[in-house]
C-alpha cells in the first residue's frame, strides 16, 4: 500500500472559475460584442496600461522587432520551429482522406479539410512564452489553415519583440498587441479590425482560460487548460538529483503548479526531498518554485511498479516523466497522460520548448479523456456519401422505410421511398415500392 511522505499542503485546484473571474470576463465579452474596437482599446489600456494605435502590427513594425532580437535567439527560434513542424507533418501525413465503394454503387468517403481561421493567444506576463507561437501557429499552418491571427500583450506599451520574431516565424498571418480577455474576445466576436476566427487556441491565465470557457461552443477551442502539471514516476534506479531538478523545472511555470513524484523507493523519496531543499537555495525562481513545491508537491512511495502505474494513472497528469530501469513497460503499461517523457535523457522541458511535440496539454485529469493539441485539432475530418447504382438506391429506401417507420419519422421513410420508387420506372424488381411511394 502506498505511503505519503510528502503531502500537499492546499487542496488540488477548483475545475471552474471563481465567481468574480466568471463575471469579470462575461462582462468584458459582452461590452466588445457591443462597442468592438473601441471597447477593446479600452480594456488593454485597464489591464494592460497600453492602448494602441492600430490593433494590427504593420510588416514595417514587425521587421523592426524582429531586428531587435539576437541573431541567436533568432535561430534558436527557427530551430525550435522546424522541430515543430516536422512532427506536425509526420501527424498530417497520418490522418489519410479516403474513398471505397461498400457495396456495388453505393461510395463512402473521408476527407480531412483545415478550418478557415484560427485565433492563437501567446501569453506575455511572468514568463514571454515563444514556444506557444511554435505549438499553435506552425502546427495550424501544418494542417493547411489559411489564415491564422495571433495576439500577445505589450503590458506598459513595451513591445514583446522575441515574441513578435516567434509569431511571425511561425507563419502568422496577422499579429495583434493584444492581451487578456480582450485579446480572446475580439478575436472570438470580431470587431471593426479584426475578422472572427474558428477556432481559438493557446494558454492564458485564469482569465484567459474562463474567456475560452465562455466562448467554446461559438468558436472551437483547443483545451480548457489549467495549471503545469508534472508527475515523476521513478524505481530505485532513478537519479535523485535530475528528479529534482526536472521536478522544480515545472513548478517554476506558477506557485500553484502540482509537481508529483511516484517512487517504489523510499531512498529515492527522501533524496529528492533533500535535493529539492538544497537546489531551491540557488534557484533564481524560487519564490515561484518554491511555493509550487510547498502547496501542491507531493513524494508518494508505491510498493511496486504495478502500484506506482495505478497511482500515476489515478493523476492522470498533463507530464509524466518515467526514471525507471524497463522504460517502455511504462510506454505499454500506462493509458492517462497529456505526453509521456522516457528516460532521464529526456525532459518535460525539452518537450516545453525544443523537440517537436505538442506542449499543449490536457491538466486538471483531462488526460482520462483526451490527449492535447495536435494537427488534427485543426482539421475537420467530414464524410461524403454518393449512390451511382438505381438497384442499390432501391434497396436503401426499402430499408430506410423500414428503419424510419420503426421511429415514427414518417418523412424519413418517403425519402426511402421515394429512391424505391425511382428505381421501379426502370427495374421491374421494384415495381412495387412504387405504389407505397
Amino acid at each position: 500500500m502506498a505511503t505519503n511522505i510528502k503531502n500537499a499542503q492546499v487542496e488540488v485546484i477548483a475545475t471552474t472559475s471563481s465567481d468574480s473571474v466568471r463575471e469579470t470576463v462575461a462582462s468584458v465579452i459582452a461590452d466588445i460584442r457591443e462597442r468592438g474596437d473601441e471597447a477593446v482599446r479600452e480594456y488593454s489600456q485597464k489591464f494592460d496600461k497600453f492602448t494602441p494605435g492600430t490593433l494590427r502590427l504593420s510588416q514595417e513594425e514587425i521587421s523592426a522587432a524582429i531586428a531587435r532580437v539576437p541573431a541567436q535567439t533568432i535561430e534558436d527560434i527557427k530551430t525550435a520551429q522546424e522541430n515543430v513542424r516536422r512532427f506536425a507533418k509526420l501527424q498530417r501525413e497520418s490522418l489519410t482522406d479516403f474513398e471505397a465503394e461498400v457495396q456495388p454503387g453505393v461510395f463512402l468517403g473521408q476527407k480531412n479539410i483545415p478550418v478557415n481561421s484560427v485565433g492563437a493567444y501567446i501569453p506575455g506576463g511572468r514568463y514571454p512564452l515563444l514556444a506557444s507561437a511554435h505549438m499553435t501557429i506552425v502546427t495550424a499552418k501544418v494542417a493547411g489553415v489559411q489564415r491564422v491571427a495571433a495576439a500577445t500583450p505589450a503590458p506598459d506599451g513595451k513591445i514583446p519583440d522575441a515574441s513578435i520574431a516567434a509569431i511571425h516565424l511561425a507563419g502568422a498571418d496577422e499579429i495583434y498587441l493584444l492581451g487578456g480577455v480582450q485579446a480572446v474576445a475580439a478575436l472570438a466576436v470580431g470587431t471593426e479590425s479584426i475578422d472572427r476566427v474558428d477556432v481559438l487556441v493557446g494558454p492564458g491565465n485564469a482569465f484567459v482560460a474562463e474567456a475560452k470557457r465562455q466562448l467554446f461552443g461559438e468558436v472551437g477551442i483547443d483545451l480548457f487548460a489549467g495549471p503545469t502539471e508534472v508527475l515523476i514516476l521513478t524505481d530505485d534506479s532513478a537519479d535523485p538529483f535530475l528528479t529534482a531538478v526536472d521536478l522544480l523545472s515545472q513548478a517554476e511555470h506558477g506557485p500553484d503548479s502540482p509537481a508529483i513524484l511516484v517512487t517504489t523507493s523510499e531512498r529515492v523519496g527522501h533524496e529528492v526531498l533533500a535535493e529539492i531543499d538544497e537546489q531551491l537555495k540557488n534557484l533564481p525562481t524560487a519564490e515561484i518554485a518554491g511555493a509550487a513545491w510547498r502547496d501542491h508537491g507531493q513524494v508518494i512511495v508505491a510498493d511496486d511498479l504495478a502500484e506506482a502505474y495505478k497511482i500515476s494513472d489515478e493523476f492522470a497528469s498533463e507530464h509524466v516523466q518515467i526514471f525507471t530501469e524497463d522504460l517502455r513497460d511504462a510506454l505499454e503499461k500506462l493509458t492517462n497522460y497529456g505526453a509521456l517523457f522516457l528516460g532521464e535523457n529526456t525532459c518535460v522541458s525539452y518537450g516545453d520548448k525544443v523537440i517537436g511535440t505538442n506542449h499543449v496539454l490536457p491538466t486538471r485529469h483531462a488526460a482520462r479523456y483526451t490527449g492535447g493539441l495536435w494537427v488534427g485539432k485543426f482539421l475537420k475530418t467530414v464524410t461524403y456519401q454518393e449512390v451511382t447504382s438505381l438497384d442499390a438506391s432501391a434497396e436503401l429506401g426499402v430499408l430506410l422505410g423500414r428503419a424510419a417507420r420503426a421511429e415514427n419519422f414518417e418523412g424519413h421513410a418517403r425519402s426511402g421511398d421515394a429512391r424505391a420508387a425511382r428505381a421501379a420506372d426502370t427495374l421491374p424488381e421494384w415495381a412495387a415500392a412504387k405504389d407505397r411511394a
